[in-house]
């Protein structure tokens, strides 16, 4: 084996039943390198690394750590050769301190020394060169130094090759900057990344080379330097996609939804409307209270002050039963948590929300469940075997899917999308971009709440920005400006 290839996985294919997940793939990771894997969901990425860990036995095929050969790799097999893995979900215990955390699982004398186990992690965390108080408990860290404890964890391990899964989706910009800094620090000490994310913009910053998969198939494998944006989204796609973000005509002046002096657990007197037919921007930090003005429209959270108005009258929304029956509909943030249930059905999933249309006299009506459910997975293009498939199996993005069509099948004329492309390909995105333009052009009424710029620009009609729970400033489409925008939601005028 060559001395430069850490990872070299041959032929690697992966079954389950009525998905070849990852057929025949081969590939090599050299020593050192921040080699990026992107793809549309559905693509095959997470297998390969599930395959890599030990999560999950190819079918057929070997991989070779270190210039070992499995054909069958366990766990521990993988830990020992120095494979880390940091998932999208932060997966830490929340009433353990940083130091216990970081250094779970190893054994540091008979008995448990906390001197050495914070000296352990401190030492760890200065090689990241991060300032980190090891003796906090995690439960008390933002998500982003949550992120960097995972990262000091898989360090722990003495880790030779790290896989990052999507490692900026919860994060602000600055907390991006400071992880890529990270990263470099990682490579310069020989660390080798496998990098997974749907922006293409990260890869062209970070990565040494880039592989695209399709399909469960390999694509091409490109030197980063040597390529374009353009090129690998159609190699992801297989196709030229439109125009990223269609634009509307049918926008109105007539308020659908609107707040007035509205109070919640965070926010403090909002006073925002959206039209019909428009398609209105939430912009704001991590904390700024964007999420949480969401759920207080949509009856999930308590509005403590403030008016609430739909079609110009007021109205008091008790939960989100009642919101539903009054055509408000939210696709929330978390969509494994919070979105749908990951071991029902699509086909339950889809209707779920709408249960007087499917039920009569307190029995279900199966055909209609059934109907409804074929006619949103031909709408959204929901790419599964069967329609009783458990939505735990889909990728993200036809996850995401199925939580936008249970929300579609209550005819909500009011809808929030909150941050409705995380974790979701390119190709996805484009897809959900013209659903939600089609839905404001048939006159709805869209919320939108993003974390990235681009979209929020790119998308909205127009801009409300939050500041630590207090409505910072509107900006109209001719005044949009990424610079004006994250000044309002830093505070600085």
């Amino acid at each position: 084996m060559n001395q430069d290839i850490i990872l070299s996985m041959k032929n690697i294919t992966k079954t389950y039943p009525g998905v070849v997940a990852i057929d025949n793939i081969s590939l090599d990771f050299r020593r050192g390198e921040i080699h990026a894997l992107i793809g549309e969901n559905g693509a095959g990425k997470s297998t390969l690394i599930k395959c890599l860990c030990g999560a999950e036995t190819p079918d057929s095929g070997v991989m070779e750590l270190n210039g070992v050969p499995y054909t069958r790799i366990s766990p521990r097999d993988s830990r020992q050769h120095g494979v880390e893995v940091i998932y999208q979900e932060i997966n830490l215990i929340d009433d353990l301190s940083v130091a216990e955390n970081v250094c779970l699982g190893d054994e540091i004398g008979k008995w448990v020394s906390f001197r050495k186990l914070n000296a352990k992690a401190s030492r760890i965390f200065e090689r990241m060169n991060v300032a980190m108080d090891v003796k906090k408990m995690v439960r008390d860290l933002s998500t982003a130094q949550q992120q960097l404890v995972e990262i000091a964890k898989a360090l722990s391990k003495d880790a030779q090759l790290l896989v990052l899964d999507e490692p900026t989706a919860p994060l602000t910009t600055n907390e991006v900057e400071n992880l890529f800094s990270i990263v470099g620090t990682l490579k310069s000490h020989g660390v080798t990344m496998i990098y997974i994310s749907h922006r293409l913009d990260e890869i062209f910053r970070i990565s040494d080379r880039v592989t695209v998969l399709r399909d469960g198939k390999f694509v091409e494998t490109l030197n980063t330097a040597e390529t374009d944006r353009k090129t690998l989204i159609k190699l992801m796609v297989g196709r030229e996609l439109s125009e990223t973000y269609p634009r509307r005509s049918n926008i109105t002046d007539i308020p659908v939804i609107e707040t007035r002096n509205l109070c919640g657990s965070v926010p403090r007197n909002i006073n925002i409307h959206v039209n019909k037919g428009e398609i209105v921007g939430l912009a704001g930090l991590v904390g700024a209270g964007r999420t949480e003005l969401a759920r207080a429209i949509f009856g999930a959270d308590k509005i403590t002050a403030g008016e609430l108005f739909l079609d110009g009258q007021p109205i008091k929304i008790r939960s989100p039963k009642h919101a539903i029956q009054k055509g408000i509909g939210l696709i929330p943030e978390d969509r494994k948590q919070q979105g749908c249930f990951l071991y029902f059905g699509i086909d339950w999933n889809i209707s779920i929300a709408n249960m007087p249309s499917i039920s009569r006299f307190g029995f279900i009506k199966h055909k209609r469940v059934k109907q409804d459910a074929i006619k949103y997975r031909d709408l959204l293009d929901i790419r599964t075997p069967s329609l009783d498939q458990l939505v735990v199996n889909l990728s993200g993005g036809n996850q995401q899917k199925v939580v936008l069509a249970k929300t579609l099948a209550t005819n909500s004329n009011v809808i929030i999308f909150d941050e409705p492309t995380r974790g979701i390909d390119v190709g996805a995105k484009q897809e959900i971009y013209q659903l939600m333009t089609r839905l404001a052009d048939e006159g709805n009424a869209i919320l939108m709440i993003s974390s990235d710029m681009e979209e929020l620009l790119g998308m909205s009609d127009r801009l409300y920005v939050l500041c630590e729970g207090r409505l910072a400033g509107q900006l109209k489409r001719e005044e949009f400006d990424q610079v004006r925008v994250l000044e309002l939601a830093s505070g600085e005028e």
